[in-house]
């Protein structure tokens, strides 16, 4: 497959090329984790740019391009609320992707935020070392990790300021966000450093304030991470201040 993207940059004229670029990928992603290992490991993402991307993949286009009993979707950070909520992460995929491909259950790995925060992180850590055969604490590379930017910098729910940005050795937290004065469970850099791709989905104008300062080098959590193959996917309007 050809692929339309490359590491580092790439600008799109408007959101739709954006989703469809990435879904492009996923595809290109998918294919090269079942030809290799047999199945495929996707961290999805929330907020409202992934939606256009969920909703081409589950699409008569490309979902028969994806054999679905043979992707496993993971998901970055959640809220501490339950799964049918319109706030959850996962509802938010589940409605625009879950329900409308046919994929196993037991495929869909979900972080369990009607628990407590400290046991929602226990429980999701302790979920991906069972799904991955993590012996030893080192993180198992997802062959595809899919970001998004906040405002203030912030990706997966490491917030500026909070406690999780510092995290070494755990794979998940309970994060308290002081300026939300609420709790988030999300993977740490340890987690998704090691992702085969990492993918940040970045659109429109609102964007693009803070897009040009993760670029200009400014100490931002997006700007930290780091992966063996690190895309920025973006919208004109989210790059324009940059100069591709």
């Amino acid at each position: 497959m050809h692929s339309p993207f490359r590491q580092g940059l790439n600008i799109y004229p408007d959101a739709g090329a954006l989703a469809n670029s990435a879904a492009l990928l996923f595809i290109d992603s998918f294919e090269k984790a079942v030809l290799e290992k047999g199945f495929f490991s996707a961290l999805l993402s929330g907020g409202a740019t992934p939606l256009a991307l969920y909703s081409l993949l589950s699409s008569k286009e490309y979902s028969h391009r994806v054999q679905w009993d043979k992707a496993h979707f993971f998901w970055g950070d959640e809220r501490c609320v339950p799964p049918d909520s319109p706030e959850s992460n996962f509802n938010a995929a589940r409605e625009s992707l879950l329900t409308r491909i046919n994929i196993p259950p037991e495929n869909i790995h979900r972080i369990k935020g009607e628990l407590a925060p400290m046991d929602a992180a226990s429980d999701y850590e302790q979920e991906l070392v069972s799904f991955f055969g993590l012996n030893d604490g080192a993180p198992h590379p997802f062959d595809l990790a899919l970001l998004g930017l906040g405002k203030d910098g912030h990706t997966l729910s490491l917030f500026p300021g909070t406690k999780a940005l510092e995290e070494t050795e755990r794979l998940v937290v309970a994060n308290f966000v002081p300026t939300l004065d609420a709790w988030r469970i999300t993977l740490t850099f340890k987690a998704v450093q090691e992702a085969k791709k990492a993918v940040f989905l970045v659109s429109g104008k609102e964007k693009a304030a803070v897009l040009k300062e993760v670029f200009d080098g400014k100490d931002l959590p997006a700007g930290r991470l780091r992966a063996k193959e690190l895309f920025w996917l973006v919208d004109s309007e989210a790059a324009m201040f940059l100069k591709e």
